[in-house]
This record gives structure tokens, sequence and C-alpha cells, in this order.
């Protein structure tokens, strides 16, 4: 064996085994789990069975399914549309240290202490209600905690840093002289966004819709903290079906459909890496035979 492929192995070993066991192993008791028999007290019986995929085919799971889609592809447009013009603004800013430090403060505080500050602002009788009385807007406390508004609304702030942070990397590597041609050419500053600025920075995009739908696709305390019934989610029904009833077979059959999605968005991304890779380098090809 070659000294250079013994290194690769040497340095690759770790983290191939790393991947292994805290990964792969994981995974595959997932899905053994899936297709074994619900223990009578909890667990499994080592008996295969179909039972808890069959269970997933009903109108009850399907609507929370539906829910959970719905409130995640609106959390993560709404976390991109703010994010979009944050990470070009850090990205065109002197003081971009300052506002890096900003965005990853939150990380600093536990999650659940910010999602009780998300229900102290939007309690009945929170600070959102008391301003919006002092302010003689309304008289009556508003309804803004313990639904889908309030869900949303929490699943933003809570991942927003995840949508930021990929986007300001890929716009502030973006050659802006080229924003510059384009308003040179006539373009406008809307049309030269769109049209230069935005297919540049599609894997960033991307990325950054990844990053923030897969968290927030299997969300669990900010749905079981801030939301009512109607906030029942999928990542619910897997907490529920290992705590509540010990169904472990349909609690790993729910999961993977979580790992299905992030690994078709994981999958997504890549893809939309090399694609730009490519584009990048025919575009330099191009330029050097002219």
């Amino acid at each position: 064996m070659k000294r250079s492929s013994r290194l690769g192995i040497t340095y690759a070993g770790p983290m191939g085994l790393w991947l292994t066991i805290f990964f792969l192993t994981p995974l595959f008791i997932i899905i053994l789990y899936s297709v074994l028999k619900k223990g009578l007290y909890g667990g499994v019986e080592w008996t295969f069975s179909s039972a808890a995929y069959r269970q997933l085919v009903n109108p009850a799971f399907a609507k929370v399914l539906f829910r959970t889609l719905t409130v995640s592809v609106t959390a993560t447009a709404i976390t991109m549309a703010l994010a979009l013009p944050c990470g070009y603004a850090m990205a065109r800013s002197s003081h971009q240290s300052l506002f890096l430090g900003l965005v990853i403060v939150p990380f600093w505080t536990n999650s659940l202490i910010r999602i009780y500050a998300w229900i102290a602002i939007l309690s009945s009788r929170g600070f959102a209600n008391e301003l919006l009385k002092q302010l003689h807007i309304i008289e009556e406390s508003l309804s803004l905690i313990y639904n889908q508004g309030a869900v949303i609304t929490v699943l933003v702030y809570m991942y927003i840093p995840f949508a930021i942070l990929p986007l300001f990397t890929t716009i502030d590597s973006f050659d802006f002289q080229l924003l510059e041609a384009a308003r040179d050419l006539g373009a406008s500053r809307f049309t030269s966004i769109t049209r230069v600025l935005l297919p540049n920075i599609r894997s960033g995009i991307i990325t950054s819709g990844v990053f923030t739908f897969i968290p927030i696709f299997g969300a669990y305390t900010v749905p079981l903290l801030v939301g009512g019934k109607d906030s029942y989610m999928i990542g619910n029904i897997i907490v529920d079906q290992v705590t509540k009833t010990r169904n472990w077979p349909l609690a790993s059959a729910i999961s993977l459909i979580i790992t299905l999605v992030s690994t078709v968005g994981v999958m997504w991304m890549l893809m939309a890496g090399a694609q730009e890779k490519r584009e990048r380098a025919q575009s330099l090809r191009k330029a050097g035979t002219r």
C-alpha cells in the first residue's frame, strides 16, 4: 500500500468511525425498529411487522403531516425573506464582525429560555398586549399565543441565524462590480439584483433554505410550548409515541420520514453547489477563449 493511501486512511479513519458509531448505527436501529412488532408494555418484539407503516396511512397522520409542511414552508419562507436583506447588508457593511456577533449572540442562551421569553412577550398580559393597551390601540388582550401564528413567529426567531450565516458567506464572496456593471448598462436596482445577484448566490439560498427547513420540520419544543391544539406537529407525534403510548416502531417509522426529507434537502443542496461550480468553470473557460 502506498504511503499516501495509508495517510488517507489514517486521516479519514477517525471521522469514519465517528459517523459509523453516532450516525449510521442509530439510523440502522431506527430502520430495524420500524419493521418490528410493538411490545405489549413498550419497546419492541423481535418479530417482523409492517404495522407501523400501515398506521401512517390514515387521515389523522396525513392531517398532522400537512400541517407540519404548511408551518415549515411558511416559517422558512418568512425566514428567508428576512435573512436575505440581512445577509446582503452584512456583506456590504464595514462592521461585519459586529453584525456576526449579534447574529450569534442568541446561541449563547438556552433555547428554552428564549421560548419562555416569547411566552412572556405574547401572553395575554405580556409585553406586546400591554404595549398595545398603553398606546390605546386595543382595549382587551389579543390571542397572540397558543396558535399557529405564535408557532411560526417563534420558529422564525429561533432559526433565522441558520439562514443568515450561509447567505452572508455566499454574498460576501460575490463580485459586487457585476451589479455596478449591470446598472451602467441600464438595469434598474431591482433588475440587477434579480438578474445578476440572486442567480449567482443560488447555492447559498438553497443551503440557507435547507438549513432552516429541516430543523423546523422536526421541531418539537416550540409547538409544544407556544402552540395550541391546532399546532400539533410531526415532532410532537414522535415524542408522544416514545414517551406516552410507547409505540417505538411507529415513532421509528415517522422518524424515517424526517430522515428522508433531510436527505433529499442535503442532496439538493450538494447538487446545487456542484452545478454552480460547473457553471462558473464554463463561464471562466468562455471568458478565456475570448
